[in-house]
């Protein structure tokens, strides 16, 4: 383990470098948040976090396994800084209790205002800023239910008490709702509140018992929050087809990685056998057909839009093994070779 430490006044953010976590061969990176850390560095807020992996803040302990983070942090002045987009390891509830935000949530951008609450799925990326953060004081909590894709079953940690019946509606509401904003009440602002008291106090652990307390009051708060707004639920969020098309969205921005049918199907998080399946019904195309289209389209912008770059470059950028194997799937589906091809559009344009 090696460790980094930023300090701010009496606060120390300890970043702890460890090894991916990995879930069903697909490797996840918590996020560092090294934006935050700089402007903590540059005295711009207050921050006050507990965390484990690589997320800013004192070392939580292993009493508290499950949680990756919680924490907070407070604007008072305009800042120059905010979070790009990023996913979690796990479920994130946001809370703001004074100021104003930018928040965007996959396709949904929006301003937070006091008693804002927004639940992000491990799935879900999102930012903080547009491109600043406001001024605010922010609280949020990760819990890690041990999945990456809709389809998966949530896993909590074996402290959270709630009953079963009402841990199970808590995790139906949450699965099968994309809803991303929420009015908070009273009581869970108070709980926020408390929970900051608590992060600020603790000493190496010594609050574990009121967190995991103040955690489980947070989630039976936020289960009265959820049934009263009647959320109209979906069963169709939690197949495993949707967990193969999100795949393939961000497919696109993988392109050039080296992938085989198998790592495909572990990245969506499903069977080989229903891979193939979800991939063919989306498409229309098998996986491997599908991915080769795409790096065909990828190559023709290249090739048009960066005439300075090689065949091989172009080809080692689309994810293709070789320069000749490039040429000759180029030629087949476009009857032309790459440079022919280029050569004509430059023609036209």
């Amino acid at each position: 383990m090696h460790n980094n430490n930023v300090h701010f006044f009496s606060v120390k953010i300890n970043i702890q470098k460890i090894t991916p976590f990995e879930a069903d061969g697909i490797v996840y990176h918590a996020d560092t948040c090294l934006p935050l850390v700089d402007a903590v560095n540059r005295k711009k807020l207050k921050f006050k976090a507990l965390a484990r992996y690589t997320y800013p803040g004192e070392r939580l302990t292993e009493d508290t396994i499950g949680l990756n983070s919680i924490g907070y942090w407070d604007a008072n002045e305009s800042q120059d800084w905010g979070l790009d987009w990023h996913r979690n390891e796990g479920i994130e509830i946001h809370f703001l209790e004074s100021g104003f935000m930018p928040y965007s949530q996959e396709n949904t951008e929006m301003e937070l205002f006091p008693n804002c609450l927004t639940i992000t799925r491990p799935w879900e990326a999102h930012k903080v800023g547009n491109p600043f953060i406001g001024v605010g004081k922010f609280y949020w909590v990760i819990l890690d239910l041990n999945v990456r894709r809709p389809h998966q079953n949530w896993v909590w940690p074996d402290w959270i008490i709630l009953a079963s019946k009402d841990l199970d509606r808590l995790t139906t509401i949450l699965r099968q709702n994309e809803k991303v904003l929420w009015k908070a009440d009273k009581r869970i602002r108070d709980c926020f509140q408390r929970i900051g008291k608590v992060v600020d106090s603790d000493n190496s652990g010594s609050n574990s018992s009121k967190i995991r307390l103040l955690i489980n009051n947070l989630l039976i708060l936020l289960l009265d929050l959820l049934n009263a707004e009647e959320v109209e639920l979906n069963e169709q969020l939690t197949d495993s087809s949707r967990s193969v098309k999100l795949f393939l969205k961000e497919l696109e921005k993988n392109i050039s990685e080296a992938w085989t049918i198998d790592k495909m199907a572990q990245s969506a998080g499903v069977g080989l056998t229903r891979f193939t399946h979800h991939c063919k019904r989306l498409t229309n195309l098998t996986p491997m057909r599908y991915l080769t289209m795409k790096r065909l389209e990828l190559s023709k912008n290249i090739l048009k839009s960066n005439d300075h770059l090689s065949v091989a470059e172009v080809a080692f950028s689309c994810g293709f093994s070789t320069s000749q194997y490039f040429s000759t799937v180029f030629k087949k589906h476009e009857k032309c070779t790459p440079l022919e091809y280029r050569q004509k559009n430059i023609l036209i344009s």
